[in-house]
């Protein structure tokens, strides 16, 4: 079993030293060890790579610092909409949802959307009424309230902006998404953190898998879906590798992210390294700022990002944990 691999993310952005407190330090690491800690049991006992990285995703939903599940933001009108996909790289099969609401677990309805139905993405309230229906677990709206994620919102309302998680790192709603390869970040305030969580994981057959989940943006309005949950952008797997993005989204759908890392070993016959490190250098030129973390089928892991960290960690193959934060 020696080619298993596990990593974890949960969130990239400016994640600076000096503005980060002991104590919640300490959090943010205690959120992606439990992550790493549920995907490997699995895994370890000879598991699926697809129910690590569900079990893995699960515990950063619950984790009330990320933006994700428990933790995730609120839209303009003060709700919580939720999107996760997940994808399985040897049947070459996905499942994710969009705009649903009040699901404790969305990673596991998305699982449930490719195992129980002939599509790939549900949204809004179908998906709600699909949850129903396969009898996922539901919370009120009282159970997703973070003080901190309120007060986000109220800062963004009055300032006229959407935000973007992890600090006060902002997007002015009025710039154009605009990428510009002589100036890619011309038109667009860039912003300082950027949140969602993920997994990828290789098992002991060599098969891989990928599973994101996220709460979008503070302030967001318009009916807003990010990359999560379109498979190729901010989701993918496949026989090369599997890959789970974060950052502002917009960029991961024109860049197709997570799929780019796989053509790039696929076409140009690149090492799962080379071609992490030229689909990051892409997204730069575009505008785009964020991460991914990714793993191929030798159980290689990759962590690269452009921004000043990224919320991060994977099992080494003595089983420690490599648990980072800033760059």
């Amino acid at each position: 079993m020696s080619n298993i691999a596990l990593a974890v993310h949960g969130g990239a952005g400016t994640i600076l030293r000096s503005s980060m407190t002991a104590d919640l330090e300490f959090e943010y690491r205690r959120g992606l060890e439990n992550a790493l800690s549920a995907g490997w049991a699995i895994l370890e006992k000879g598991g699926s790579s697809l129910d690590a990285v569900e079990a893995a995703v699960t515990a950063l939903e619950d984790f009330p610092l990320f933006n994700a599940g428990r933790g995730s933001v609120f839209t303009h009108e003060g709700k919580i909409e939720l999107d996760a996909a997940i994808m399985d790289g040897h049947a070459l099969r996905a499942g994710a949802v969009a705009f649903v609401k009040n699901i404790k677990n969305p990673v596991g309805l998305a699982r449930l959307v490719m195992e129980k139905t002939q599509h790939v993405l549900l949204a809004g309230d179908g998906a709600d009424q699909f949850a129903i229906e396969m009898k996922v677990d539901l919370e009120p709206d009282e159970y997703f309230f973070t003080e901190h994620r309120w007060l986000q919102l109220q800062d963004a309302i009055a300032g006229g902006r959407f935000q973007l998680d992890h600090s006060d790192g902002t997007v002015n709603t009025s710039a154009p998404i605009t990428p510009s390869r002589a100036n890619p970040k011309s038109k667009i305030q860039s912003p300082k953190s950027l949140g969602t969580v993920g997994a990828v994981a290789c098992d002991a057959n060599g098969y891989l898998a990928a599973a994101t989940s996220t709460g979008g943006m503070t302030n967001k309005k318009f009916g807003r879906v990010g990359d999560t949950a379109i498979i190729g952008s901010g989701t993918y797997a496949d026989a090369n590798c599997a890959v789970s993005c974060t950052g502002h989204g917009e960029f991961f759908m024109l860049g197709v992210t997570a799929y780019d890392v796989a053509a790039r070993m696929k076409y140009k016959g690149l090492s799962l390294n080379d071609a992490a490190d030229e689909t990051i250098k892409h997204l730069t030129e575009i505008g785009g700022e964020g991460g991914l973390i990714a793993v191929d089928s030798k159980g290689n892991v990759v962590l690269p990002f452009n921004s000043e960290g990224m919320y991060r960690g994977n099992v080494a193959p003595d089983g420690s944990y490599n648990i980072h934060i800033y760059g």
